[in-house]
């Protein structure tokens, strides 16, 4: 497999900790978002959204979307579940993990963030704006998970630490405050002390500069 990825995508992010949960091999295949990379035409063949990440299969097949890819993953690769088999409580997973990949990462995304400076807001201005995205997001997650487990909502990690750990990220990055989370940056130490995310993490990635 090859992923389409870039070092600082949190999208990205999310599925380098899948395939390495999941000990499925691949091919990291850098994109320079800020370099514009991603909208060469030859990559808007691929991912015509011109984002990241891009799974291109084995077979040739091409998936978009990290939280589709997410499910693909899942259904291809069972072990270890990023879900549970229960309906509701599957629900539940979902309902945490998708705050923040729709509701806080997508207002933040690096295409936002250049057109509200476009727009004449300054650095402090747009920086203040993810903060406060991010802030409330945290809040709903936290509310949203179980309160006494080792990971979001159980004693392995699931789909809700695949996206809170790279959304706590971009939160330190840019000095989001996280005082009113300390269970949320306690998980996030628990899930970095495994191989499987810290090989993931951007500073280890070979586009990293």
């Amino acid at each position: 497999m090859k992923l389409y990825t870039y070092w600082r995508s949190t999208t990205s992010y999310r599925i380098r900790i899948a395939l390495n949960l999941k000990g499925v091999g691949y091919e990291p295949i850098p994109v320079n978002l800020v370099a514009g990379e991603q909208r060469a035409e030859d990559y808007a063949a691929l991912n015509p959204a011109r984002g990241v990440p891009t799974l291109v299969l084995d077979d040739g097949r091409v998936l978009t979307q990290s939280m589709a890819i997410l499910e693909w993953l899942d259904r291809s690769y069972p072990e270890p579940a990023l879900l549970p088999d229960d309906p509701f409580e599957r629900a539940e997973v979902q309902a945490a993990a998708l705050g923040l990949a729709t509701d806080v990462h997508p207002v933040n995304n690096l295409r936002v963030v250049q057109k509200l400076k476009a727009m004449g807001h300054t650095q402090d201005e747009t920086v203040a704006w993810m903060n406060e995205w991010m802030e409330q997001g945290f809040a709903a997650f936290a509310s949203l998970i179980r309160p006494e487990t080792p990971f979001c909502f159980g004693d392995t990690p699931g789909l809700a630490d695949l996206c809170l750990v790279p959304q706590l990220y971009n939160a330190h990055r840019w000095g989001a405050d996280l005082t009113a989370f300390p269970r949320l940056t306690e998980i996030e130490a628990r899930c970095l002390a495994l191989p499987a995310f810290a090989e993931a993490r951007p500073e280890a990635q070979p586009d990293a500069t």
